[in-house]
């Protein structure tokens, strides 16, 4: 009997029956096709590494335009740049419902260009039309490629036992910014509290990480905490490399505000969605270098164990693989007793500063 999909990313278990094998035809020049766990596809192309990585194209528009705009674009950009190489070129597919107000896209698009040009990134072809079926948040879906020098990629599969296991910014980043930002004065929390969460929206991208580190060095292997959060990630960083790792969890970083909305809204932090926070495997020797590369980049990160041979354990017990994200039911119960009231939105630092 067919138990349906779950919402949201499908399960390691989906993956294996449903997925595996049936990638379409072989060709010598692609290197690292599907894998479980692992964020983009790599090509050889004459002799110059590509990386490449789909994602929907997500408008969030309770967020407001400018916010919407910018989150969306990175939602596209943040896989691609787990390799290690610099976004270079978006191709987007966008499919808005037939009843779409071209005023509001438009604000949107604005937006969503701006990120673009921010980041360097050429959004370079494409595909827009309105469709029966089609709704927002998701309307439609888009590849961003980076290119570069083979030795400059950082492998999804190359953690190896010995390595040390860093992690930025910590948990539920994505869970309590979009929270804070829509429905922060709703909460029974003080203003500060609200203010210091809602700081935690423009961490929701994790280029700036993954770039600085992976020149910092040597990064084997990272992953992005986006659906379950970072309980979710370390499994699937794991799986991906065939190795286990052990945690410490005291030593993981935690934003201002992320534990009291979390407790305010009974959402465990490790299994919510934490878009911008990334989980990598560093060479021992190294990990001075990328903690300070990042500290110099105002990013939280913190040598939090190390990679062994099997499992994944926290503070010597195994650590479960989330079955659902708080996230999307925290989201719909506030919106049913709360209106949506975005505060005005600062445009982060564009990233190519920091590097």
């Amino acid at each position: 009997m067919d138990d349906g999909i779950a919402p949201g990313k499908v399960s390691e278990a989906f993956f294996e029956t449903r997925l595996a094998g049936r990638f379409g035809g072989e060709r010598d020049a692609t290197l690292l096709g599907p894998t479980h766990g692992a964020d983009f596809g790599l090509v050889d192309v004459r002799g110059t590494a590509l990386a490449m990585a789909s994602d929907p194209l997500f408008f969030l528009r309770e967020l407001g335009a400018e916010r919407a705009g910018w989150f969306a674009c990175h939602i596209l950009l943040s896989d691609v740049a787990l390799s290690g190489l610099a976004p270079a070129h978006l191709a987007v597919s966008v499919t808005l419902p037939t009843d779409a107000d071209s005023e509001t896209f438009g604000s949107l698009w604005r937006a969503f260009d701006r990120a673009a040009r921010d980041a360097g990134v050429s959004i370079t072809t494409g595909h827009t039309g309105a469709y029966e079926g089609c709704s927002y948040p998701t309307v439609g879906g888009g590849t961003a490629l980076a290119l570069g020098d083979h030795e400059e990629v950082v492998l999804p599969t190359g953690a190896a036992v010995g390595d040390r296991v860093v992690v930025t910014k910590g948990p539920a980043i994505e869970t309590v910014g979009t929270l804070a930002v829509l429905f922060g004065d709703a909460l029974d929390l003080s203003d500060s509290t609200v203010a210091a969460a809602r700081e935690r929206f423009p961490e929701t991208s994790p280029v700036v990480d993954a770039l600085i580190a992976a020149r910092a060095g040597p990064v084997t292997a990272m992953h992005d905490a986006t659906e379950r959060g970072l309980a979710n990630a370390f499994h699937e960083l794991a799986a991906a490399s065939e190795v286990g790792v052990e945690i410490e969890r005291e030593r993981v970083p935690v934003g201002e505000g992320v534990t009291e909305l979390c407790s305010a809204l009974g959402i465990d932090p490790w299994a919510a969605s934490s878009a911008g926070t990334v989980v990598m495997t560093v060479e021992e020797g190294g990990v001075g270098n990328v903690l300070d590369a990042l500290a110099s980049s105002g990013v939280r990160a913190a040598d939090v164990g190390e990679v062994v041979e099997d499992g994944v354990r926290a503070d010597g017990s195994a650590l479960d693989v989330p079955d659902s994200d708080p996230y999307w039911p925290a989201y719909t119960a506030l919106r049913e007793r709360a209106t949506a009231t975005p505060p005005a939105f600062a445009w982060p630092e564009p990233y190519t500063s920091k590097l």
